[in-house]
Formats: C-alpha cells, sequence, structure tokens
C-alpha cells in the first residue's frame, strides 16, 4: 500500500501487526464521528489491553505488537479504528522503518502491507487505520508522523492523559495535517501508565483544508530517563526514576523505608505507612499495611507499625519483592497516613527512601519538607513498563485520608 490508499476487507476480524528492528509501542484508538474517543476506555494499549471489539496483543519482543480488529463488534457509533506506533524508547524514527501487515485474524492471511518511508524526527505515527464507509469496512495507509510520542496522539484524540501541563513541548505537525478545533478532555481520571517523552500540541485530524501557522520553536528536549547506573538518585516532586541497573530492569526484591518527626518538639503522631497495588485498569488489588503485614503470597511485605515517629532511621518499612508480584499488578502506590488526626504541617519532616533489600544500598530518596493540613500523603509510585521493567515517581500529594482504605481512590488516580 502507498500513503492514503485504501483495500476493501473481505473479513471481519483483521489483525494489525507493525514490525520494526526495534521495539515499539502499538495501541488502538476508537473514534467517532468527531474524530475523538467517546472515553478513555476507547485507548486500546498495553496497559488496557480490551476496547469494544478491539484488542491488543504483545509480541513480548518475540513477535511484532498487534492490534485486532472484530468490525462486527465494534459499536454502531465509532467510524474508525487508528492503529498507531511509537518507539519504546521515546527517540524519533529516523533509521527506523516499521511495517504495518494487516491479516485475517482467523487464518492469518495477509491483507495488505504499508511501510511508511522517509521518517526523520518524528517520534509517533498513526499508521492505518480500519473504517467503515457505505456500510463496508476498509483498511487505509496512513503514515503520518508527528513529534509528540504516543502521549501525544492520545490527547489529540481526546483521552486524558496523566503528564504535567508544563511540560509540553509543542511541535508543528506535517504539512498535510491541519489542527482540529481542541476538544474537553474526558472527564474520567487518566489511565496512560507509561511516562512518555512529551504531551500533545498537534492534532491529528481527517484531511486539512489548509496548512496549520508555524509554530514556535520548542524548548529543549527534555533528559532522558535516570536510571540507577550512576548510583543513588535524590528525586524531587513529580521526578521519575526507572530501576534499571546495568542496562536490566531491577526485579529483585527492594525495600521502602518511610519516615518522619513531630515538628518543634511537638506531641507524638502515629503515622502509618502502607503500599496499595493495582491492576492495570487501576483496579485495587490489595493493601498492605499494620492490620495486614503480608499481601499477595508475601510479595509485598510491612516490617511493622511505628506509633510515634520516634527514632533513628526508617519509622516504617515495607518490602517488594518485584519479581514475585504478579502479572495483574501493574502499579503500586506508598502512602503515609494520620490515623490519629493530625496534619502534616504538624510533621517537621517526612521521606521515603528505597534500598535494595538485600546489600541494604539506598538507591533512591525523596524528602518532603513542608507539610500541609491534611491528613494523608501520597509519597511515591511504581509503574510496570511494557518493557517490565519499573519506574518510580516521587509525588508528594496530600490529601484527606486519615486510613489506608481511604487512600485507595486518590492512589488509583495518582497512577
Amino acid at each position: 500500500m502507498t500513503p492514503g490508499s485504501n483495500v476493501p476487507l473481505a473479513v471481519s476480524r483483521v489483525t494489525v501487526e507493525v514490525a520494526a528492528t526495534v521495539r515499539l509501542d502499538v495501541s488502538g484508538l476508537l473514534l467517532g464521528a468527531d474524530g475523538k474517543v467517546r472515553s478513555d476506555a476507547d485507548f486500546v494499549f498495553y496497559n488496557q489491553p480490551q476496547g469494544a471489539g478491539v484488542t491488543y496483543r504483545s509480541g513480548d519482543g518475540a513477535a511484532p505488537d498487534a492490534i485486532t480488529v472484530d468490525t462486527a463488534a465494534v459499536p454502531a457509533d465509532v467510524e474508525k479504528i487508528v492503529v498507531t506506533a511509537s518507539l519504546d524508547s521515546g527517540a524519533p524514527f529516523a533509521g527506523t522503518t516499521p511495517t504495518a501487515t494487516v491479516r485475517g485474524a482467523d487464518d492469518g492471511s495477509e491483507v495488505a502491507a504499508f511501510t511508511p518511508t522517509g521518517l526523520g524526527p518524528e517520534t509517533a505515527l498513526v499508521i492505518v487505520e480500519v473504517y467503515r464507509r457505505g456500510g463496508a469496512w476498509k483498511v487505509r495507509a496512513v503514515g503520518q508522523g508527528y513529534a509528540n510520542g504516543l502521549a501525544g496522539i492520545a490527547t489529540d484524540f481526546g483521552v486524558t492523559v496523566d503528564e504535567p501541563a508544563a511540560a509540553a513541548q509543542p511541535q508543528s505537525p506535517p504539512a498535510a495535517a491541519a489542527p482540529a478545533p481542541p476538544a474537553a478532555a474526558p472527564a474520567v481520571p487518566p489511565i496512560y501508565a507509561k511516562p512518555p517523552t512529551g504531551p500533545a500540541a498537534a492534532h491529528l485530524p481527517p484531511p486539512p483544508a489548509a496548512a496549520p501557522p508555524a509554530a514556535p520553536a520548542p524548548p529543549a528536549a527534555a533528559p532522558g530517563r535516570i536510571n540507577l547506573d550512576k548510583g543513588r538518585v535524590n528525586l524531587r516532586k513529580n521526578e521519575t526514576v526507572s530501576l534499571v541497573k546495568a542496562g536490566k530492569p531491577l526485579l529483585s526484591s527492594v525495600r521502602m523505608g518511610l519516615g518522619w518527626e513531630p515538628a518543634f518538639g511537638g506531641r507524638n503522631i502515629d503515622l502509618d505507612a502502607s503500599v496499595i497495588a493495582y491492576g492495570p485498569q487501576r483496579n485495587h488489588v490489595a493493601t498492605c499495611y499494620f492490620g495486614k503485614l503480608m499481601v499477595l503470597n508475601g510479595a509485598i511485605q510491612h516490617h511493622g507499625d511505628n506509633l510515634t515517629g520516634q527514632g533513628s532511621g526508617d519509622d516504617e518499612a515495607i518490602t517488594v519483592h518485584l519479581g514475585g508480584l504478579p502479572a495483574e499488578v501493574t502499579g503500586l502506590v506508598f502512602t503515609v497516613n494520620s490515623f490519629s488526626g493530625q496534619k502534616f504541617n504538624k510533621v517537621k519532616s517526612a521521606y521515603c527512601r528505597l534500598l535494595d533489600e538485600t546489600t541494604g544500598e539506598e538507591l533512591v530518596r525523596f524528602d518532603l519538607t513542608n507539610g500541609e493540613a491534611r491528613t494523608g500523603v501520597l509519597m511515591a509510585k511504581f509503574v510496570k513498563q511494557f518493557s517490565g521493567e519499573w519506574e518510580m515517581t516521587a509525588l508528594g500529594e496530600f490529601v484527606d485520608a486519615r486510613t489506608a482504605k481511604a487512600l485507595q481512590k486518590p492512589g488509583a488516580a495518582a497512577l
């Protein structure tokens, strides 16, 4: 196929495989007549593999990732499914040539193939779209590239992406694409779990009437993800570190230590640490806290309650055996709550630190110095990446919650 060409589909179920010499993130978005998703549930990807008539399949690095479309099961108000791809590393496509192969999902027969060429700074592509026209289904080769990453594509089509707006890096889309009027994001919590290279600033609309105006020069590119190769990492709020050493994901046991001190010689404050485990749709799986010291067959263990915050070292600690977590767990949120009801503005300092459980080496530290007049705080989150590695992000978000159970909902929203 060539860009813009289309092929009728003679079968009702097709699989679009996208392959390259490097690892790709492939996703599918179900779009209505307005070119937007109906809700975040219409974004089908590695962390939300099922949609209405659309399924994501991981190749686990040994085969191409793919999107399968069952046209008979696609809702009537969905007009097209766009299949997108971005490099797992977040790098541009320069020097990489992806190929989309459309096959019959039941017999594997090849229906069409498309290889976009001449790629350069693009970090995300709309490869093909499966669309209905006059009651029949077709596949069209698109090959439009944008320097926004997968999060950019997701946001362009109306998906909520949990990423600070200040990190935006506006990019001009290709001359063949015109911007569409901005649409309000769905009022649902974001589900995108893999931190991308940058949020959206371009739009991926139907064929344009005119070229967009030139965008201002983008700011300097953000540095790559931090890893643990250079030793201990000191995080600031909203910063992320990839739990990778020497190029390999850290799948051994880690211990999260949490500490605090009463402010200005004040009364003892009973703070409790917990870790809340979530599934790929931010569904609650388990909570490990002082009332339940071991969950998930021992994969997460709490080392006991500290009622005062006094003493040297960590006040409470929780060990996580990353390699022992069940596959359904894709997110962890570490929290501290004031069980006695005192506010965090009465706490002199709070911190969390990540240690190698075997060696005791401190890997990551996050110091939270200014507390708010609230009873709970989300200290940090772990998010499992498509590659199998985990990323830790410092949160420091204060909420009104005196128990671990009350922290479940805000914890899910933070993922």
